[in-house]
């Protein structure tokens, strides 16, 4: 990739971005989600698959068990790291944000 190619924006024609600054933006917004949603769908992994060796232990095949213990465990990670998690969601808007006058021609 050359340094001085921009991606240029049809709606917006005086507004325009180099390629770099695109992938790092990209890069960025997926390890924001990974870092947000990564704990919460991790955390309703674990649950999911404790429920189910409970259950094939105890051969109970009823699919709605698994729902109550994952929503309490997916509340229980939002209670504790929520705060922390709307803070890494705020300083990337705020990063972004930040980043516009620098795509203005």
């Amino acid at each position: 990739m050359g340094s001085d190619r921009r991606v240029a924006c049809r709606k917006f024609p005086g507004v325009a971005m180099q390629e770099t600054q695109v992938v790092d933006l990209i890069r960025e917004a997926l390890w924001t989600g990974f870092l947000v949603a990564g704990p919460i769908l991790i955390t309703v992994l674990i649950v999911g698959v404790m429920v189910g060796i409970f259950q094939a232990a105890t051969s109970i095949n009823e699919s709605t068990i698994t729902f109550l213990p994952k929503v309490i465990a997916a509340a229980l990670v939002i209670l504790f790291i929520g705060s922390w998690q709307l803070n890494v969601l705020v300083d990337f808007t705020r990063r972004i944000i930040e980043r516009i006058p620098g795509t203005v021609n």
